[in-house]
């Protein structure tokens, strides 16, 4: 029989290497190696945000060069870098109507402001993107017309007189007629526009006409001496400073104001001229099926604006319809059954977006009321439908 364990005996051995003190019955003490504690999860989650933010960020520098590069072959792809083609934007054929056809139908829009620049200040102007929307549609043989859509109240003498210009251009060039369609506004420059087309479709309720030239400015001398403030004005010529805002009614010299009256007259004659040119060649080519111009037509030409039914009653528009009517009467003069209506437009990348958020010219100024009306801007000639301008 084994004696029993005594309790010295029924101590745990200790591990550790250290001696018992001599002379001292206390337990020895124990040294229990310890496995390395794992790391807090508040760390491994740090980590881990750290590394999904850094991946983040390097995929969103690969877009962003990407986008770049993107830009830079475009652009140089629009400027002839790399198909020889004359400078321009950067135009994708979008298919607004596909009626499974293979000939098309191209819409050219002309809306807002002629003259201003296109989409929030981007590189092409309006004049530009038409002229090199109708060179895309001049060069694709499947496009048989062209659908110039308007809605605007005009704009700018020159800017008008070169979309007019060019679409002339391009029925003599290709034999392509142009059909305008006019929304609910195309009034003076955008007739301008719209007179040289094979045939003009307006709605009933458009409001158009308003043939005439204007040039406007403000005189704000008088509040000038209420706030005590004189000009002091050094010139090289007579009419050095003609339509300067800060002059007294007397310093305005006589023969400025017939200077610039025949200034007004001599751009006036100008759209007459074509008005007159663009309803006679329309109506030559459309035989019975078009409308002429009344013979008495030029007392209209006052400024007055007409209704869609006024301005076909009068001779000024070819057809009362909506854009649908315009469509079809395109595919008519073309000579084609079905058509897809397709239009070429600069596509909206990542630094077009980005302009959305940094400071656009704006093209109006707020009144009292808070209505916003197109701004004139002094010393330019305008063919604008202007509402309470006197």
């Amino acid at each position: 029989m084994q004696p029993s364990d005594s309790p010295d005996q029924q101590q745990p051995q200790a591990t550790s290497s250290t001696p018992l003190t001599p002379g001292v019955n206390a337990p020895p003490r124990l040294t229990v190696p310890c496995a390395a504690s794992p790391p807090a999860r508040s760390g491994r989650r740090g980590g881990r945000f750290w590394i999904i933010l850094g991946i983040g960020f390097l995929a969103v520098l690969i877009l962003i060069g990407a986008l770049a590069l993107y830009r830079a072959v475009s652009t140089l792809s629009s400027l002839g870098g790399l198909d020889g083609e004359e400078s321009g934007p950067d135009l994708r054929e979008v298919v607004i109507e596909n009626n499974h056809a293979m000939d098309k139908l191209a819409v050219v829009d002309v809306e807002g402001v002629i003259g201003g620049s296109y989409w929030g200040g981007d590189d092409f102007d309006m004049v530009e993107l038409v002229r090199h929307q109708l060179k895309r549609a001049e060069r694709d043989k499947r496009v048989k017309a062209v659908l110039l859509r308007i809605d605007s109240p005009g704009g700018e003498v020159l800017a008008s007189d070169e979309i007019s210009r060019l679409v002339e251009e391009f029925q003599d060039k290709t034999s392509k007629p142009v059909v305008a369609s006019m929304g609910s506004l195309g009034a003076s420059g955008a007739y301008y526009v719209a007179a040289p087309c094979r045939w003009i479709v307006a709605h009933e309720l458009t409001l158009t006409g308003s043939i005439g030239v204007i040039m406007h400015g403000y005189n704000y001398r008088g509040l000038m001496n209420k706030v005590g403030v004189r000009p002091e004005v050094y010139k090289s010529g007579r009419f050095k400073d003609m339509m300067s805002p800060d002059r007294a009614d007397e310093q305005i010299d006589p023969e400025e104001r017939k200077m610039l009256q025949a200034l007004v007259e001599e751009t006036f004659k100008r759209f007459k001229r074509v008005v007159a040119k663009g309803r006679q060649r329309a109506n030559e080519l459309n035989k019975s099926e078009g409308r002429g111009l009344d013979d008495d037509w030029e007392q209209y030409a006052d400024g007055r604006v007409f209704s869609g039914k006024q301005a076909f009653d009068l001779g000024f528009v070819d057809e009362v319809g909506n854009f649908k009517a315009a469509a079809a009467r395109a595919r008519k003069l073309a000579g084609v059954d079905r058509a897809n209506v397709v239009q070429f437009r600069p596509p909206v990348d990542f630094f077009r977006f980005l302009r959305l958020f940094g400071k656009a010219e704006t093209r109006g100024v707020k009144i009292d009321l808070g209505v916003e009306w197109p701004r004139l801007d002094p010393g330019r000639l305008y063919f604008m439908f202007l509402p309470g301008a006197h």
